[in-house]
């Protein structure tokens, strides 16, 4: 049994920063690599990034390159998501998702959500022009 819970989301400005966390419990947080998913009205859940166990590698998708980043603290059992240069089109449900699995980084796996065995409940942002 894992759970997520981000936290973090809100209304912010285009051209405007924000942090949003993710908290899991119920197993060791240390195993898992970890993703960010957004998902806006009517559109397909759309890859943003992830991370691997020991955060030494990490991919991002192409709308986000440059502007957001990913960081994790397997001590305190949390994913983090610094969005900066913020635009109106990153407004969506961001969801925080977490792969128990042991195989090896690579992009088109971490990519798909269904890759991701458990998923928080999201956290909405929205940015405003």
């Amino acid at each position: 049994q894992v759970q997520l819970v981000e936290s973090g989301g809100g209304l912010v400005q285009a051209g405007g920063s924000l942090r949003l966390s993710c908290a899991a419990s119920g197993r060791i947080f240390s195993s898992y690599t970890m993703g960010w998913f957004r998902q806006a009205p009517g559109k397909e859940r759309e890859f943003v990034t992830a991370i691997s166990r020991s955060g030494d590698s990490t991919y991002y998708g192409n709308s986000v390159k440059g502007r957001f980043t990913i960081s994790r603290d397997n001590a305190k059992n949390t994913v983090y998501l610094q969005m900066n240069s913020l635009k109106p089109e990153d407004t969506a449900v961001y969801y925080c998702a977490a792969d128990k699995t042991t195989a090896a980084w690579f992009i088109p796996r971490i990519i798909r959500p269904l890759t991701y065995d458990y998923w928080g409940q999201g956290t909405q942002v929205t940015v405003s022009s």
